[in-house]
């Protein structure tokens, strides 16, 4: 048998979404808009599969996600395992959260083991605390406001619409010269991404926020919502040299565009220590563990 995959484009959008809405997740992969322009720097396409969807690796290590639809679950598993085999190659599924391994493991009891990797594991935050930054443990974040509220009086917060999405565009082009972004692969990738996130805000429906000090935009962000009661931030840039702009924005668009979440997932740290402190500071109630399937080797 053969999987081809698609890299997915705006046209496969409505079929995507249709499949992922009987995803039970807070992944932050597992969006439309997320998997699509990644797409465009890691070789990822789509396949469905007994009326179920799957992501896959088009280049490399061949590897797939848990199939998520309206299909069986067992008989999509079943297909990709005898893909795998008819290949002969080492069968493999990432990005696995653990209740995605619970079902494996209620298929296929003991077939499969699991690999976490730390640096994949999406950071979960409480809205409410993300808006009232209340108690001991937000005290440094509370001032960070306070003082950007001091140094910055006419400071204003407002959604993204199609009224300044090119006022953000170029705070971002912006950005991208300040950090040396055409020296760093992975840099380069994410502010391309983050653009494209802006040149396609209306058609994927995204949800953003940004600030604006003595009448320019400092700071933007950019969700969209994840599951049933999560809102996944993909996108957050500010100028450093605003002080608090960072604290600033994390509140305000949580405020105003997290109403009605539970949660809201600030995606991973990739590892990157300086990254990993700044995420843990928020104090998140939990993180999205995501691992590496493989058959157990007995």
């Amino acid at each position: 048998m053969e999987i081809n995959l698609k890299r997915p484009e705006l046209e496969d959008r409505a079929q995507i979404n249709h499949y992922l809405s009987y995803a039970e997740t807070r992944s932050c992969e597992m969006t439309f808009a997320n998997t699509y322009l990644w797409s465009r720097h890691y070789d990822v396409g789509f396949a469905i599969l007994e009326d179920m969807l799957v992501f896959g690796r088009t280049s490399g290590e061949e590897s797939f996600t848990v199939p998520v639809g309206p299909g069986s679950l067992k008989q999509a598993l079943d297909a990709l395992m005898a893909y795998f085999e008819e290949k002969n190659r080492p069968f493999q599924l990432h990005n696995v959260t653990k209740e995605d391994f619970a079902r494996l493991e209620t298929l296929y009891p003991g077939m499969f083991t699991i690999s976490y990797e730390r640096d994949y594991a999406d950071y979960v935050y409480e809205t409410e605390k993300l808006i009232n930054l209340s108690g001991k443990k937000y005290h440094s974040k509370k001032n960070h406001i306070n003082k950007f509220k001091i140094l910055y009086p006419d400071w204003s917060y407002e959604p993204v619409t199609k009224d300044n999405l090119e006022e953000c565009f170029q705070m971002g082009l912006r950005w991208r010269e300040l950090n040396g972004c055409e020296e760093d692969e992975e840099k380069h990738a994410e502010i391309c991404v983050a653009l494209n996130y802006l040149r396609l805000f209306e058609e994927l429906e995204m949800r953003g926020g940004a600030l604006r000090v003595d009448g320019k935009i400092v700071a933007f962000t950019i969700g969209e919502p994840v599951g049933k009661d999560t809102l996944v931030v993909h996108i957050e840039k500010a100028f450093a040299d605003v002080q608090g702009a960072y604290t600033m924005i994390n509140q305000q668009f949580a405020e105003h565009e997290g109403a009605g979440f539970t949660y809201l997932n600030r995606e991973e740290d990739m590892g990157e220590e300086g990254l990993r402190k700044a995420k843990l500071s928020y104090k998140p109630v939990f993180l999205v563990e995501k691992g590496v399937v493989r058959k157990s080797s007995l």
